[in-house]
């Protein structure tokens, strides 16, 4: 592979969600190699959005209505003339416990993190056939999907719906659009204290992960940046893990087998 396998210039890439947290982390990777990037929140970014002496474009657009994902594309391929890649990073859910979540705050939920992803993936799929060189898609998923999600039911439900929607398109689109997912573990951001708390609670959070810290946006945006490259040429339907080993085991903490066996 050439030394430039990861140099995206004169490429368009998409990052939903992208005015913050790990959605503006992927957005800054991928103007840092070269490409133009455009991202789309409801909210622009605080700050713009630069890198190596690059901006990204903002977008508003609700990802959940399917009218403002047409015009989003739209926009995007006027202004461009293509779309290489797709990022579905829109998503997320507050605390919000099983018995007592409304029907609509379920619906809502799935919206954003299932249903607008596939609705962006249909319309990103449309422009990237007619590419000579196609296109990718990657999906960022969470470890909620892999395991109980407790406070975030529905949250964790649509992100296990991603991972299976990631090897569905993935074989109906292939060969031209590979599809692909990253199942982020947790990371810190401007929200982490909703989810951890206080400095002291991050720092609890943090000792239960192998690698020992939460994950930045830049270690997700890295990961993005893989999958979306020709190093990545022969990876689709795929979901790489980025959870800096997951989490220690709770058996582990609580056993005693080492003190009896002593």
């Amino acid at each position: 592979m050439t030394p430039d396998a990861l140099d995206f210039t004169g490429q368009t890439v998409l990052v939903t969600g992208g005015a913050r947290g790990v959605g503006r982390g992927i957005a800054a990777r991928f103007l840092e190699r070269g490409a133009d990037v455009v991202v789309c929140a409801r909210h622009p970014p605080d700050t713009p959005i630069a890198a190596a002496g690059r901006e990204a474009r903002y977008v508003e657009a609700d990802v959940r209505d399917v009218e403002a994902c047409k015009a989003l594309v739209t926009t995007v391929t006027e202004r461009f003339g293509r779309l290489d890649v797709l990022v579905n990073n829109a998503g997320g859910s507050p605390f919000a416990l099983s018995a007592t979540a409304s029907p609509r705050f379920s619906a809502s939920i799935i919206a954003l993190n299932l249903t607008a992803p596939l609705q962006l993936a249909q319309l990103a799929n449309a422009v990237m056939q007619e590419q000579p060189d196609g296109g990718s898609i990657v999906n960022v998923a969470s470890v909620s999907g892999t395991r109980p999600s407790p406070g975030t039911a529905a949250y964790g439900a649509a992100k296990a719906g991603l991972l299976n929607l990631t090897q569905t398109l993935a074989v109906e689109w292939a060969p031209k659009v590979r599809v692909n997912a990253v199942t982020a573990g947790l990371v810190k951001t401007e929200q982490s204290h909703l989810h951890y708390g206080d400095e002291a609670g991050l720092a609890a959070v943090a000792r239960t992960v192998p690698l020992g810290r939460l994950a930045e946006p830049g270690d997700i945006a890295d990961v993005c940046l893989f999958l979306a490259s020709p190093l990545a040429s022969y990876v689709t339907g795929a979901s790489v893990l980025a959870h800096g080993g997951g989490e220690r085991p709770a058996f582990l903490g609580a056993a005693n087998a080492q003190e009896v066996a002593r």
